[in-house]
């Protein structure tokens, strides 16, 4: 029988988890599109846990026209109206307000920056910090560069950009990899 793989203690053994955990958290995104996403569910998740996200992200998807930042910024009162009746999302004015906010700022800064990647990306000079937790514990919440992006990212006109909700982003997207150390994916590539 096959050893069992040790994972970063946090995803437990929900399978929705586990998958989110080997496939996705902490590998580097460079797609706007997924960029966009990512940003939008960990605002979402303000408040929850992030497997009511992970288990409502489908229908965040379809509701979201895909996450297009261009769809999303043209939203109306109509489209509000109808997220806000939508039982397959988080219905929170303030997040799907949010949404749309950050969409018309998300469009700015692919104006600015080319893509909204190389100026997320720009924070770390396009290289992954990989950290060295042996704990779950010893992961902070926020740090000095989740302050930064998030103040500057709420300076462009985004909401539900904490710095605990940007940190997460990081974690999400592979700015940073907190994978614990012992977690067979530390050296993911």
């Amino acid at each position: 029988m096959g050893k069992e793989k040790i994972r970063c203690e946090w995803a437990g053994s929900d399978p929705l988890y586990i998958d989110y955990h080997d496939k996705e958290w902490g590998v580097p995104v460079h797609e706007d599109r997924k960029l966009f996403e990512m940003l939008i569910l960990e605002g979402a998740q303000a408040g929850l846990s992030w497997i009511t996200i992970l288990k409502k992200r489908e229908n965040y998807k379809n509701a979201f026209d895909n996450f297009e930042p261009k769809k999303v910024a043209d939203y109306n009162s109509d489209k509000i109206n109808k997220l806000l009746s939508d039982p397959g999302i988080v219905r929170n004015r303030l997040k799907i307000n949010s949404a749309i906010t950050n969409a018309i700022a998300f469009l700015e800064i692919q104006k600015e920056f080319g893509s909204f990647d190389n100026y997320i990306w720009g924070f770390v000079k396009g290289k992954s910090i990989k950290n060295k937790w042996k704990l779950l514990e010893e992961i902070p919440a926020t740090t000095p560069l989740s302050d930064k992006i998030s103040k500057d990212l709420k300076n462009r006109g985004f909401k539900f950009v904490g710095t605990t909700i940007c940190y997460a982003f990081m974690q999400a997207v592979g700015i940073v990899n907190d994978h614990v150390i012992s977690c067979f994916r530390y050296n993911l590539k």
